[in-house]
């Protein structure tokens, strides 16, 4: 496993597997890996001939600087991890590596309509970051296939959409969430959570299976409103709690195939998101 810094470094490499017919697949991360990054490796190896994870803290996609100061970091510990993997290479960029004209100067992607909604209300300029810095990933590595977690919903559907409408010749794969023995989404923002917040995270998955349970289409506000009203009760601080078309992010309609239950709360000083994916009863 090649542990690469340098745009040049990794376009080198890549060059000589496209030179061999190596497909190549790329998984984005920012580090602090866990089990779920994992498992989007697993499903990388299982769809190319050769894996390259990036791992880069994207200053871009952080509408507080605070937020940023405190995202976990965990470099060495992540390499280690990957090491046993059997894949071709990290790419650890700097940010003057990915931002050479620095971050308040770079050109920008913004996708319309889907990223209005939802996270991008509550986190202005986030998708914006998030499309700029996988845009550049894309240029950079030249992928033949990307994963991304269905954890992040609404990121993997913009992402699809910037890779259709900007014409990449990528293959964009989904890795399905994984979960903690208690149901809580393995995210790498849970390290920051007290053993008391830990352990009071699971309601966000129990709030979620109940709202399924109980989904039909013509109390859906109740729905949001009961499960909103739930967990303000006990102690999370809800940004969103929204049933949607999982195609689109749009109401339910008659044309809707797939649900999709999203909820974004604070506990504490720790922001968490979740969904639920399920068809249309």
């Amino acid at each position: 496993m090649k542990i690469l810094s340098t745009c040049d470094a990794i376009r080198n490499l890549i060059a000589q597997y496209k030179s061999n017919n190596v497909t190549i697949a790329l998984v984005p991360t920012m580090g602090h890996l866990h089990a779920g990054h994992i498992s989007l490796v697993e499903l990388a190896k299982q769809n190319a001939d050769q894996v390259i994870v990036s791992i880069f803290i994207n200053p871009t996609q952080f509408n507080q600087a605070s937020d940023f100061d405190r995202y976990p970091r965990s470099l060495e510990h992540d390499l280690d991890r990957l090491s046993n993997l059997n894949i071709a290479a990290v790419f650890t960029p700097q940010p003057d590596e990915i931002y050479p004209q620095g971050t308040s100067n770079t050109t920008k992607i913004i996708i319309p309509d889907l990223t209005n909604t939802l996270e991008g209300l509550c986190r202005p300029g986030h998708f914006e970051g998030v499309c700029t810095v996988v845009s550049k990933l894309f240029n950079i590595v030249s992928p033949d296939i990307a994963v991304f977690g269905e954890k992040d919903i609404q990121q993997l559907l913009i992402i699809k959409r910037m890779t259709s409408d900007l014409s990449y010749n990528i293959k964009i794969l989904p890795g399905p969430t994984l979960r903690e023995a208690d149901g809580l989404a393995m995210s790498s923002r849970n390290s920051l959570l007290s053993e008391q917040q830990r352990k009071h995270a699971k309601q966000i998955y129990d709030v979620l299976k109940l709202t399924k349970d109980q989904f039909s289409t013509n109390k859906i506000k109740s729905l949001e409103n009961n499960a909103s009203s739930f967990l303000e009760n006990n102690g999370f601080r809800v940004e969103y709690f929204s049933i949607r078309d999982a195609k689109n992010l749009l109401s339910i309609s008659q044309d809707t195939e797939n649900i999709a239950i999203l909820v974004a709360v604070w506990l504490g000083d720790t922001r968490l998101i979740d969904n639920l994916l399920f068809p249309m009863p």
